[in-house]
């Protein structure tokens, strides 16, 4: 009689064969790893080795991925006993080269790594975009990354590009999500999804990877950035894909693969930052009725304690376009840094939502803002001076769409495009300065200018003037009257 007692890393599986042994005892085989044991089959054993019944126990599932391991088997008999390896491997879901990863070092891309390369048999290229979220989330990237299974890390600096050709645009258009998102996250994925598809084309990739969960907008803005803009591009969206259900399943699954992690089961927030705005979502947040906590701010002090006096800056604006801070010229990243500054200490700029996500649920939402609520205020302000009455209702009633695709991903879609052409032209005279008042959360206008001012105080005046004869205003008021009137008259029967 022959018996075989196999055991996996993998789980804990044994086997025990009784019969003889029809051909050599050296046997060598491949095993993998599957959700259920149905067959001998499955265990990739072929049966005609043995002359006799198997049978096979697994004291624990099959849930986790499982990647090449040797088994070791030990086989006897009444003549001599030896040893055989046997291999047990996964299928890979795909066959891949090289993967450029969306790569934060957070907990979601962290376990990213080692899963990709386990599932696609690939390289990993981890890609970091620097959007101004700040240093400290840089610090020691590549070291993390390299840990986790990355073969590289690609940082780019994209803080000018994002802030020129992406923040200022929607800023020009004047496009606000729901009433109160100013769009931080939905500008910041295309330019970032942009650039992975430049460093896939530098290192050769055949492929890209995000973090983004199957519930959120991120997922979409991604992707169809990359649809856009290199089709040939194969996609890897490991949350759509993986048994991971939870943020609580990815700590346990990044500690069982010795992968840093900067979050607890404690307190977990989901932050996103960059040079226009921090995110705050998750944990206590996830309950609407729920106040932010205080210490959860990081961008804005709270209102209550902002100085007792206030503050006044100046804000140059050239064609609908920022470009100063109290006559100082700046470039657009600095410009926007050193306005989140100012605004911050004076607690602006603080949006608590739910909103409506492009997927179809409704989520909750904190946002701060500051300096990007100052240019909005100073931005809408001067357009009152330079565009007249039409022109601003139907600028506005553009921006509601403008926003609407920004949030849906759709940033390279010819209709914004299109709509951003005309965003350019209509604002061409929207050149001034705007004054505003800082104090305690709140932001007030104080003064605003324009050499291309249609503001005409010899006309406005309630002093006499020949341009406005105030007798005109008689025959006009019969007139636009005139349907209300008509349809009064028919009421009473006139």
């Amino acid at each position: 009689m022959a018996q075989v007692q196999a055991i996996s890393s993998c789980s804990s599986v044994n086997l025990l064969f009784r019969g003889s042994v029809k051909s050599s005892p050296r046997i060598q085989d491949k095993f993998w790893c599957s959700k259920k044991l149905d067959s001998l089959q499955e265990l990739g054993v072929k049966a005609s080795e043995f002359n006799g019944v198997a049978i096979a126990h697994s004291s624990s599932s099959f849930a986790s991925p499982c990647a090449t391991h040797a088994i070791q088997a030990v086989l006897g008999n009444d003549k001599a006993t030896t040893s055989s390896t046997v291999i047990l491997e996964k299928p890979l879901r795909k066959k891949m080269n090289k993967v450029v990863l969306a790569y934060s070092g957070g907990l979601d891309t962290s376990v990213i790594v080692p899963w990709l390369r386990e599932n696609y048999g690939c390289e990993v290229v981890c890609f970091t975009a620097d959007v101004g979220q700040g240093i400290k989330e840089l610090e020691g990237l590549e070291a993390k990354a390299k840990a986790s299974g990355a073969c590289q890390l690609v940082v780019k600096d994209l803080q000018e590009e994002f802030v020129k050709d992406y923040i200022f645009p929607c800023l020009r258009a004047g496009a606000i999500y729901e009433r109160k998102y100013l769009l931080g996250t939905s500008m910041a994925r295309p330019v970032i999804a942009k650039a992975m598809v430049d460093v896939a084309r530098e290192v050769g990739a055949d492929a890209v990877s995000h973090g983004c969960t199957g519930k959120g907008n991120d997922q979409v803005r991604f992707e169809l950035t990359f649809f856009a803009l290199n089709p040939e591009l194969s996609v890897v969206a490991p949350w759509r894909e993986w048994e991971i259900t939870g943020r609580e399943d990815a700590i346990e699954y990044a500690k069982k693969h010795n992968v840093p992690v900067p979050v607890t089961k404690k307190s977990i927030y989901s932050r996103d930052r960059n040079l226009w705005h921090l995110s705050h979502e998750g944990d206590i947040l996830e309950d609407p009725a729920n106040e932010p906590m205080k210490d959860m701010y990081m961008m804005s002090v709270d209102p209550q304690d902002a100085p007792d006096q206030p503050e006044y800056v100046n804000i140059g604006i050239v064609a609908g376009i920022p470009v100063s801070v109290n006559g100082k010229e700046l470039s657009p990243a600095t410009l926007l840094s050193q306005l989140n500054e100012i605004g911050g200490r004076h607690g602006i700029g603080r949006i608590d939502m739910v909103e409506n996500r492009l997927v179809g649920m409704k989520s909750r939402g904190v946002y701060e803002t500051p300096g990007g609520t100052i240019l909005f205020s100073a931005v809408q302000e001067l357009e009152s001076l330079t565009l007249d009455r039409e022109t601003i209702q139907v600028k506005d009633s553009l921006a509601l769409k403008y926003a609407e695709l920004v949030y849906a991903g759709r940033w390279f879609d010819p209709l914004r495009e299109s709509m951003d052409a005309f965003m350019e032209n209509i604002t061409k005279t929207t050149t001034g300065s705007v004054t505003l008042k800082l104090y305690k959360g709140s932001v007030s206008v104080t003064g605003r200018q324009s050499p291309n001012s249609l503001y005409r105080q010899d006309i406005s005046s309630f002093e006499s003037g020949d341009i406005y004869n105030q007798a005109d205003a008689a025959g006009f008021i019969r007139l636009y009257g005139l349907p209300m009137r008509v349809r009064a008259m028919l009421e009473k029967g006139l």
